[in-house]
């Protein structure tokens, strides 16, 4: 496991001494928490970004369903002629 040093600010110092204190644990185990937390969000909105941007690619390039399609095929769910999902280029 590896050491790292952080200087804090009086007032976080204070609040993460109480806060400590309120849930019995330590200082140590509330700080790689929240730094657990970050990391795992920050990856999340990363995944997110790049998977938006390849969206963007796919409509650039023609691979993207018709509103009109998919209302067409929701409106014909239940019918005795329901359609099949719309494809890309729909």
């Amino acid at each position: 496991m590896g050491v790292t040093t952080v200087r804090l600010q009086p007032e976080v110092e204070s609040s993460l001494e109480a806060m400590a204190g309120k849930l019995h644990r330590s200082k140590n185990w509330l700080i790689n928490e929240a730094i657990r937390q970050f990391v795992a969000q920050q990856e999340l909105e990363q995944t997110r970004w790049k998977e938006t941007l390849d969206a963007i690619e796919s409509v650039a390039q023609g691979k993207a369903v018709s509103g009109e399609s998919v209302h067409a095929w929701l409106r014909s769910w239940g019918q005795s002629d329901e359609l099949p999902p719309p494809g890309a280029g729909q």
